[in-house]
C-alpha cells in the first residue's frame, strides 16, 4: 500500500571525502527514518483482526480490543480511550481516606 511518500534524495558520492556530501546523506537518512516511523493514514477496503484481547488492560490509547455488551455478549470491537484504572484506584483510595 502506497503512503504517497516523497523519496529522500541521496547524492552521488564524490571521489574524495566531502563534508557536505556526508551532511546530505545524514539528512536524507533522517528524512527516511521520520517517514518510516510515522504510521500515516490508514484506508482499507477489508480488514481482518484476529486474536484480539478481551479487555483493555495494558493497551495504549487507540488500541482495539474485543468487548462485551451490557448482556455479556462478546463480539463488539472497542477502542481504548485512556487507562482509567489508575484513576479509579486513586479515587477509591481518596474516598477511603475521607
Amino acid at each position: 500500500m502506497s503512503r504517497n511518500l516523497v523519496r529522500p534524495f541521496f547524492p552521488i558520492p564524490p571521489q574524495e571525502y566531502d563534508q557536505r556530501y556526508f551532511d546530505e546523506v545524514i539528512r536524507s537518512f533522517a528524512v527516511y527514518l521520520d517517514q518510516m516511523q510515522n504510521p500515516g493514514e490508514g484506508r482499507n477496503t477489508a480488514l481482518v483482526l484476529t486474536n484480539l484481547q478481551t479487555d483493555d488492560q495494558g493497551l495504549e490509547p487507540g488500541s482495539l480490543y474485543q468487548g462485551a455488551n451490557s448482556d455479556g455478549l462478546m463480539g463488539y470491537v472497542k477502542i481504548t480511550l485512556a487507562d482509567i484504572s489508575a484513576y479509579v484506584v486513586m479515587y477509591l483510595q481518596a474516598q477511603l481516606v475521607q
